[in-house]
């Protein structure tokens, strides 16, 4: 047991959908961000993937909170709760003292004052002794490996569970961004409202998650890469008889349009920003797609054939904003945090 070694350093990338934590170098935590308390009071009963598992399943005693919605604090206590549930997970060895931690948190590019003070004030409640906020999108690209502080653009767009990041880079600062309150929760709301609408089925938010998983896609036409129909069981809307409904690519691409032609939009509208100089950059370069909105089938082809610049998924996206976050705490003297 480690008595003494009670300064800790942690990366941590606070997401709507999942927090991953980062510890000497290797990602030590990544789970949903879910926290499951009792009623009566108020205290955790389990975090992450065990919490995860009782979210819609649970009694009049136990409620489950997701406590980021949009990419920013919905719930402060909730997730002070679920912070210091996940931190737990990595410091398992020492029990005896709260090591005193030196945290980098990854943050939406769009949030306001109170929202980056909200997530401060969690992580210092959480047992942060210096707590640096890094703008997401800056981190996925550190991240990706693009060298962010050359005197080159480069270009990331980071669809997370509640906001879509959209950033322009040069000289370890960000040119140009966007920051839409629109991502993966609302392409998962979209397959609920569709089902209900088309099917007359009342499916949960993690049936359309699991639908969003098995047969999601941005284009109408993935020859052969198309999947397979995903069989989807639940009630009628109306007679609460049960269903079963087979579910193509097609239907959910044809759903999804709305909420992806807001995210083109953007990404144009972040180009419009763009100084001409790191616009050629750009072109030359490419785009990255991170987060895990980066995984819908056929994104980067679609907006590859609307903007005309090549658009490339990272090697591993659903953990670049965490890598990034990672990098900045190695070297902390080097990057630029939001104070």
């Amino acid at each position: 047991m480690k008595l003494f070694s009670l300064n800790k350093e942690i990366a941590m990338d606070l997401g709507t959908a999942n927090t991953i934590i980062i510890s000497d170098g290797k990602i030590a935590v990544d789970e949903p961000s879910v926290v499951a308390l009792d009623r009566r009071t108020d205290k955790m009963i389990a975090v992450g993937d065990k919490a995860k598992m009782m979210y819609e399943k649970t009694n009049a005693d136990i409620k489950t909170i997701r406590p980021l919605r949009d990419g920013v604090i919905a719930d402060f206590n909730a997730c002070e709760q679920m912070i210091r549930g996940l931190i737990k997970m990595v410091h398992t060895g020492n029990r005896l003292f709260s090591p005193s931690m030196r945290m980098v948190i990854g943050v939406p590019s769009g949030s306001t004052e109170v929202e980056l003070r909200a997530v401060r004030d969690s992580a210092e409640h959480a047992g942060g002794r210096e707590v640096y906020l890094i703008y997401e999108p800056m981190a996925a690209a550190i991240g990706v490996g693009l060298d962010v502080c050359a005197p080159e653009g480069n270009m990331i767009v980071d669809i997370g569970g509640g906001s879509t990041e959209i950033a322009v880079i040069s000289l370890g600062g960000i040119v140009a961004d966007k920051s839409l309150r629109i991502a993966g929760d609302e392409l998962t709301a979209d397959i609920q409202e569709y089902m209900s609408r088309q099917h007359n089925m009342r499916v949960s938010e993690r049936m359309a998650e699991r639908i969003k998983i098995h047969v999601g896609s941005a284009l109408t036409d993935l020859g052969d890469d198309a999947p397979e129909d995903y069989v989807v069981n639940g009630p009628n809307r109306i007679t609460s008889l049960p269903m079963q409904v087979p579910v193509c690519y097609q239907e959910i691409a044809h759903c999804l349009e709305k909420t992806i032609v807001k995210i083109e939009t953007a990404v144009l509208s972040a180009l419009e920003e763009t100084p001409p100089e790191l616009y050629a950059d750009i072109v030359q370069n490419g785009i990255y797609l991170t987060g895990g909105g980066a995984l819908l089938r056929g994104l980067d082809k679609r907006l590859t054939d609307k903007i005309n610049i090549p658009f490339h998924v990272a090697e591993d996206p659903l953990h670049s904003v965490a890598k990034g976050t990672g990098v900045a705490l190695k070297n902390i003297h080097n990057f630029t945090f939001l104070m």
